[in-house]
Parts: C-alpha cells; structure tokens; sequence
C-alpha cells in the first residue's frame, strides 16, 4: 500500500514517545547497550540544512 511506505526513521527518548501518545504503537524498543553508539557519534558530525522541500545533509565544516 503506498500509505505504509517508509517515510521516516528516528531513534526516540521516551520522553518523544511520551508526547506521541498511546496511539503511536509503531515503535521498537532497542537494549540499552550502546549498539548504536558508532552510528548516532557519526550522525552528530553531520549538520542538516533546509533545502526546497527537504533537507541536504552535509559534514561539519573542520575545526
């Protein structure tokens, strides 16, 4: 069905799923155990920008 296509992918605190409320059950719960560390430390180097419609993603300028 083109209504069920992926459109977004976020790593959420429970607080955000807090405020999404009882009727967002399409979540799945990850351990606590830093198995996405290496990727969310990449993620953190990358800066989104506003572009047309969306977004561009770019590196952080070097210090």
């Amino acid at each position: 069905m083109a209504d069920d296509r992926v459109v977004s992918v976020g790593f959420l605190t429970q607080n955000d799923l807090d405020r999404l409320g009882a009727t967002f059950e399409r979540h799945f719960p990850i351990a606590d155990d830093d198995l996405f560390a290496e990727l969310i430390a990449k993620l953190d180097e990358i800066d989104a920008e506003p572009f047309g419609k969306g977004v561009v993603l770019m590196p952080h300028p070097k210090a």
